[in-house]
């Protein structure tokens, strides 16, 4: 969130983040017609309006879903390459409780994994497909849905075959570590990576090449008995996440038995921070609302390539090495 607001010069302060957060959720509700749950960060779901209302009673009216991003970010993986694991599974369950309790219904853990000549390792997938159990099971254990997220981070030159190959086997280990700790399936979400080649590779490829490889590589190792794919944009542009998100669900080389949709941080606010810079609410909501729009139709398979201009459709927004 402080980098979103620096890119617009405003200063990183509690209440800049509540008046960006109180513009989101104070959209048209036209927007639950394209976005149908929220990850909230601890800070956002105990913030209030201007007129002293919970920002998660708006959520609500909204007809969205709140949910909660539980992890405390990433640690470094001892005898490692520069790899990670994610930590927060302590008090995992208490938290999980609480945020029930305070109007939550899903939360989200994310982990990290990275292509390199020798990355991922086996201890990274192997530690990091556990850690997601792990939480996924204490989440249902507390009535909340897991949104499990293994990324495969866009870091590196590697091509799109190296991508896929990547993407398969960090997916493999990751639904056997669920079956293994006993999750319930039909109640998760999978928030996985898009598979794109390196950032740096020489190599470019068209979207429906890049979907190809996705549909793929989901469909040997993901399990018809998950309901739901969320996509994660990975520091794509606006632009070019939807019209993966498109592609994919163009795509004929798989079955596809999942609902393929967007989970999308910075590729859904880049133009709302743009068209906002602290002051135009009224721009920024409409960015907003024309960014989901376009989405839901990516959804669909009903996108237009260039059909929706945004103040920051086309800017690119990977972060290397991207933690939050």
């Amino acid at each position: 969130m402080g980098k979103r607001l620096a890119d617009i010069n405003l200063e990183n302060t509690e209440d800049n983040r509540r008046k960006y957060r109180q513009l989101l959720f104070t959209t048209d509700k036209e927007l639950g017609n394209y976005i149908s749950g929220v990850i909230l960060f601890h800070e956002t779901l105990y913030q209030k309006s201007d007129d002293g209302r919970p920002l998660v009673n708006l959520i609500k009216q909204l007809g969205i879903i709140p949910g909660i991003k539980v992890d405390k970010g990433v640690v470094p993986l001892m005898g490692s390459e520069d790899e990670s694991t994610t930590q927060g599974l302590d008090d995992l369950s208490q938290r999980c409780a609480q945020y029930k309790k305070d109007g939550c219904d899903f939360a989200k853990w994310r982990s990290v994994l990275k292509v390199g000549k020798n990355t991922p390792s086996y201890q990274a997938m192997l530690e990091n497909a556990n850690v997601l159990a792990r939480y996924a099971s204490i989440c249902q254990m507390n009535g909340l849905v897991p949104i499990v997220e293994p990324e495969v981070l866009m870091d590196g030159s590697h091509d799109l075959e190296r991508a896929q190959k990547v993407t398969e086997t960090v997916l493999a280990f990751t639904y056997k570590a669920l079956n293994d700790h006993h999750v319930f399936l039909e109640g998760t979400l999978l928030k996985p990576n898009m598979v794109l080649a390196g950032q740096e590779c020489p190599t470019k490829y068209t979207p429906q090449q890049a979907a190809q490889a996705t549909v793929v590589a989901l469909s040997r190792t993901v399990p018809a008995a998950v309901p739901g794919i969320c996509f994660l944009s990975g520091g794509q542009s606006e632009e070019e996440a939807t019209i993966h998100l498109d592609a994919i669900n163009k795509c004929t080389a798989g079955r596809k038995p999942w609902s393929l949709t967007f989970s999308y941080g910075r590729a859904l606010q880049a133009s709302t921070l743009k068209a906002w810079k602290g002051k135009d609410v009224k721009a920024g909501q409409a960015e907003l609302l024309k960014r989901a729009k376009a989405n839901g139709a990516a959804s669909m398979g009903k996108y237009v390539a260039g059909s929706v201009a945004g103040t920051a459709g086309e800017a690119g927004l990977f972060v290397k090495n991207h933690q939050y």
